[in-house]
């Protein structure tokens, strides 16, 4: 069964001009050596294990036997078959599984990812322009698999006795066609309106930015670590004031495990028992009920 679907580009992948690695991979596909100045790469993000739009989705061993098949398989425009359309080709595919993320069938998430080259020319300016500018990023892919199995009962989907229809509900889920078993994969194109929303060009991932926020994320911690130590050792002075019979070790343990803001919190009422406990007067202050102006008590050193 042939099958379209469509996809979008990545952040950690290459984009622009291609590294040593990438155009060493590209030349294994071209007649000529090409220089890295004479090359255009990109990334996309073929497909991934969501149910689509069309109320199907592939598994995630399906995604693996079309990475494979990928490699080497040109790009074009709205899946038109025609020669002139094809500009781009795959030169190189993986797939990237995310045990954290789910799906909304439950399954660990993952996509098919390919990096695709065209020759910088006078013909691929535009092109490339329009997808570094964001203006060509959907895309689909087109592929061929052997089985389409009913998510509800597990059989060819509208085959062999299965009554399920893709879109209705059956005790609460949803049916949808599970793509399996791939035979082929034909092409991908730029589409308007991907089948698979997630599919589409991948931005480059800009180093320099992302090492500067580790940096700053570097002198924060160190910030708090400092403010935590400065906090708590505020904390077991104002402990000795408040409670002279609590060993300092004892109330340092009982800190250890207490949030910053807990700590800071335990700190502001400890401070407020040693005011009490040890009240602290300025000797300018003005004392009532017959206090130290009287005597002048304040004043004695």
């Amino acid at each position: 069964m042939d099958i379209l679907k469509a996809a979008q580009p990545a952040s950690t992948f290459p984009t622009g001009k291609p590294n040593e690695t990438d155009l060493a991979l590209v030349n294994k596909l071209t007649r000529k050596e090409l220089a890295a100045d004479e090359v255009y790469v990109f990334s996309v993000k073929l497909c991934d294990n969501e149910v689509d739009r069309d109320g199907e989705r592939f598994t995630t061993n399906c995604l693996k036997g079309l990475a494979g098949m990928f490699v080497g398989k040109t790009g074009m425009f709205d899946h038109s078959g025609k020669s002139e359309d094809q500009v781009m080709r795959v030169y190189e595919t993986f797939v990237d599984e995310d045990p954290k993320k789910r799906t909304s069938t439950g399954e660990a998430y993952a996509a098919l990812f390919a990096k695709a080259y065209l020759p910088r020319n006078g013909s691929n300016a535009k092109l490339i322009e329009e997808i570094d500018a964001g203006i060509k990023k959907e895309v689909s892919i087109s592929c061929a698999v052997k089985r389409v199995k009913c998510s509800v009962c597990g059989k060819d989907i509208g085959r062999n006795g299965c009554t399920h229809r893709k879109g209705a509900s059956y005790d609460g889920a949803t049916c949808h066609a599970v793509l399996d078993e791939p035979t082929d994969a034909y092409e991908f194109s730029f589409v308007a309106v991907p089948a698979q929303p997630a599919a589409g060009v991948v931005k480059r991932r800009k180093q320099k930015a992302n090492d500067a926020t580790i940096e700053d994320l570097k002198r924060l911690a160190e910030d708090g670590r400092l403010y935590r130590a400065e906090l708590l050792e505020k904390t077991l002075k104002a402990g000795a004031t408040a409670m002279p019979e609590m060993a300092r070790e004892l109330l340092s343990a009982m800190c250890g495990n207490l949030q910053t803001a807990q700590l800071r919190q335990l700190h502001d009422t400890l401070r407020e028992k040693a005011a009490q406990s040890l009240p602290v007067y300025s000797q300018l202050a003005q004392q009532v009920n017959g206090g130290m102006h009287a005597n002048n008590e304040g004043f004695r050193v």
